[in-house]
């Protein structure tokens, strides 16, 4: 079954049409990246409407819809819109403006405009689940990603700084068949590491210093996702002990993780390991998200997310103690969710490291 047919098959009866605008869901549908284009299905049929820059592109590469090149888009949204014979058209509520939704509301007057979270929301659980093909492409963006974390650890030393870091990482991850990055990579080192989203600086690296590295390569437009906080040097006590803690609430939670749990039960999971151990104050953020076409989507692995997670969904599982002013320790794999456990996509080892 297609992707669009499992969108209906999620929808409401009484939804007849949807029109999707986002980039990425408009990829999603018709595999294909573009900066522009609006793509209109029915419950027997699709269409992508795009203009004379990507039509060439699109007629070669979309198998999904068929490709009409466009001129005066609501004019021809209409015309099919009537010529269908529906009445109402489901938007994506959490991309359409104020000024599209008004100029929709003015041009298609032929149909009920759906403005309720319907059809994005529809999306989002479907996009959740992945399938085999996008499966393989997060596993080939893993496989670049760590590929240029095993090279990374040959460039780390006293005297570089994150900035150098990070970018050396990127350009490891586009020399490997990166597409792109999935993110800004971080790399923070000493007292930086303290905050878990830092930006890199000019910072430079000195002994007996973590270095914290969040990053991830993009292949055919799907995200890979990891972390790994390494010592230059050894590291103390304190420090092994706080990354012991991590990692072993870590290893707790990727043990737990399956399909039918909610996200709040697994994000506990790792959280009380942490509470347990007196450092519950220095895990501010939740244990994991989704990834796939976007670096965040859902599901997602938070205290407040009461959702269950479905089999073929893909999480991170990062957990991370941040003490202010001194260090911090996140590592971060993701894995497939399966009906009696998961698949963990990572590879690369997880003992602490030191260079």
């Amino acid at each position: 079954m297609g992707r669009f047919e499992r969108l209906f098959e999620m929808l409401p009866d009484n939804v007849e049409s949807v029109l999707v605008t986002s980039d990425v869901n408009r990829r999603y549908f018709t595999g294909m990246k573009s900066s522009a284009g609006t793509v209109l299905a029915f419950r027997n049929k699709a269409y992508l409407l795009i203009d004379f820059r990507y039509i060439e592109k699109a007629r070669e590469t979309v198998k999904t819809a068929e490709v009409l090149e466009t001129k005066e888009l609501y004019k021809e949204i209409s015309a099919l819109l009537r010529q269908e014979g529906v009445k109402n058209l489901a938007i994506e509520s959490m991309d359409v403006t104020v000024s599209r939704l008004n100029l929709m509301k003015k041009h298609l007057k032929c149909v009920d405009i759906i403005e309720t979270d319907t059809l994005s929301n529809t999306i989002n659980k479907l996009r959740a689940v992945k399938d085999d093909e996008e499966l393989e492409y997060i596993r080939k963006a893993q496989e670049i990603a760590e590929s240029a974390f095993e090279d990374i650890l040959c460039f780390i030393k006293e005297g570089v700084t994150e900035r150098e870091i990070a970018l050396e990482l990127d350009r490891l991850m586009l020399e490997k068949g990166a597409e792109g990055i999935s993110f800004d990579t971080i790399a923070l080192a000493g007292e930086n590491t303290s905050m878990p989203h830092g930006v890199p600086s000019d910072k430079k690296v000195k002994k007996g210093e973590f270095v914290l590295m969040d990053f991830g390569a993009v292949y055919n437009g799907y995200h890979s996702d990891m972390t790994r906080t390494v010592c230059v040097g050894e590291p103390d006590a304190k420090m092994t002990e706080i990354y012991n803690i991590v990692l072993t609430a870590q290893e707790k939670a990727i043990a737990a993780a399956k399909a039918g749990v909610t996200g709040s039960e697994l994000d506990a999971v790792a959280r009380r390991h942490i509470c347990d151990a007196g450092y519950g104050e220095y895990f501010g953020h939740s244990l994991g998200h989704g990834v796939g076409l976007e670096i965040h989507e859902q599901p997602n692995a938070a205290p407040r997310y009461d959702k269950k997670l479905e089999k073929g969904a893909v999480v991170t599982i990062e957990p991370g103690i941040y003490i202010a002013g001194k260090f911090g320790v996140r590592i971060e794999d993701f894995v497939i969710l399966t009906e009696n456990g998961c698949i963990n996509l990572t590879k690369c080892a997880k003992n602490i490291i030191s260079l």
